[in-house]
């Protein structure tokens, strides 16, 4: 398998609540991450007294983050929208040559930023609000 360019992580977001999937405006970095608590039911018969955990237990969660150049483009105005609502809604992430995960997510920040003698940036953060599907490629 070759290398993967990192532009191909795209992270899209539904537009009219109906599955029409637009890519997030002006992300340069993007990154989805999986999550899964354990449950430990180690006990005084623990063979050795190594540590046991219930398997299929446990919550599992995802998290999207990605940081960018503030386009003020209508995804960006979505986002917003979104997030002053504290409203849920599905986003897509295309992992290259691997597929696409899917899913109701939150955003749970957004930052803007800027330095004088540069261009306005923002940072967006994601929390996983019930189960995902994958797709592979």
């Amino acid at each position: 398998m070759t290398a993967q360019s990192g532009k191909d992580l795209l992270v899209k977001i539904d537009m009219d609540n109906a599955g029409s999937f637009v890519t997030l405006a002006g992300l340069r970095a993007s990154r989805i991450s999986f999550n899964s608590e354990t449950i430990d039911t180690t006990s005084l018969e623990s063979a050795g007294g190594w540590r046991e955990l219930l398997s299929g237990g446990g919550v599992r969660s995802a998290s999207i983050s990605g940081s960018g150049v503030f386009c003020d483009d209508v995804t960006d105005a979505r986002a917003r929208e979104l997030f002053f609502n504290a409203a849920v809604t599905d986003y897509q992430v295309i992992i290259p040559d691997f597929g696409t995960i899917e899913g109701a997510f939150q955003i749970t920040n957004i930052e803007y930023s800027g330095k004088y003698n540069g261009e306005a940036v923002y940072e967006i953060s994601l929390a996983s609000s019930g189960a995902l599907t994958f797709a592979a490629l």
